[in-house]
């Protein structure tokens, strides 16, 4: 979701996307020449770490289009880095360097812009994008044609349609384990869930490898703070992102771990009261993470941090902890950075 408003007050490829330097613009080192090398300290919390961050990208171009606005990332087949930008640019990254290798412009039916926050890239190298205007998730071949639209229940969609909050609906995107359950979760709560209690919406993978619609989940966020990514680990849980802002103090950003395995199916109930959300654990509350010298352009309790949207699981770090790689988006303004996080998460 876009915060300017706001502001104007496998397994080879997921190592090869662990080796991420942090180079700064102009060969800048970004959080300081000892950072890069980390593997152990930094600790944010007993289960994360941060060993380096990157603003490499931050106010850059790629073939005329600006590198930013990310929400959401992931691992692609070949071990590249996707990124979606939330003004329609799906990017493929080095996983080294970072450096743009690609980009491709993504439309509706129509050939409208999306607003694009979701992203997975499924077995067969599809992406699946999900957009929070609709909302919906479309399914895209690797050039950017639509192969494919899942379907949507209509509460989930915006008022007067249905019961969500403008510009606050789909925003994570992930695919379980086995790949046979798509989840996306919602930003904010419907008109009538309690205040603090988001919906999960799932699909299940037909023989015809379509996606129908399956269960919904509820997940409780803690005051005044959003959903804008989620995560499937190896085991089936869910790395929450939570995110909030505040105008003059700056970025919230927490992570959870939460279990969806047992929870209730919640798609038949009109109005949620919390009592059927899942279960979920602090991991860390990021701005207890080191600074490792990083600046911020405007107030923040802690300069490390920024408008984080994205996160995929990159591979595993020696010692069996996953590494886990964040970004934030900087809406394209002056006031925000292109951030990417590098973090050991040990479950």
């Amino acid at each position: 979701m876009r915060l300017n408003t706001l502001l104007a007050t496998t397994t080879a490829a997921l190592a090869a996307a662990t080796c991420l330097t942090a180079t700064g613009p102009a060969g800048a080192a970004t959080g300081g020449a000892a950072s890069a090398n980390v593997r152990t300290g930094h600790a944010c919390s007993p289960s994360v770490a941060i060993d380096r961050y990157s603003d490499a990208l931050d106010k850059t171009t790629y073939e005329g289009t600006f590198v930013g606005n990310f929400s959401a990332l992931a691992v692609d087949r070949d071990g590249a880095l996707a990124a979606v930008s939330d003004r329609s640019a799906l990017f493929s990254l080095d996983a080294r360097t970072l450096r743009p290798r690609g980009v491709r412009a993504l439309a509706d039916e129509a050939g409208a812009p999306l607003d694009s926050e979701g992203l997975v890239v499924d077995r067969d190298g599809t992406r699946l994008i999900g957009s929070e205007t609709e909302p919906t998730v479309r399914r895209y071949s690797r050039d950017g044609r639509i192969l494919d639209r899942l379907p949507v229940p209509d509460a989930l969609r915006p008022a007067p349609a249905g019961r969500a909050r403008a510009n606050g609906t789909f925003e994570g995107l992930t695919l379980l384990p086995g790949g046979r359950t798509l989840l996306a979760s919602m930003e904010y709560p419907l008109d009538g869930d309690r205040s603090d209690t988001v919906r999960l919406q799932t699909w299940r993978r037909t023989p015809e490898d379509r996606f129908r619609l399956g269960a919904q989940y509820a997940y409780r966020v803690d005051t005044g703070l959003g959903v804008p990514e989620v995560t499937a680990t190896p085991d089936g849980r869910l790395l929450v992102l939570e995110r909030g802002f505040t105008a003059g103090v700056g970025n919230t950003v927490r992570l959870y771990l939460a279990d969806p395995r047992g929870a209730a199916d919640v798609r038949a109930v009109d109005r949620l009261t919390g009592a059927e959300a899942m279960p979920k654990t602090l991991l860390a509350d990021l701005v207890t993470c080191p600074s490792l010298g990083a600046t911020a352009k405007q107030p923040q309790p802690n300069p490390l941090l920024d408008n984080i949207e994205g996160m995929a699981v990159t591979g595993r770090a020696p010692g069996g902890a996953m590494r886990v790689l964040l970004v934030s988006d900087d809406n394209q303004n002056d006031v925000q950075t292109t951030r990417f996080y590098f973090l050991r998460v040990r479950l």
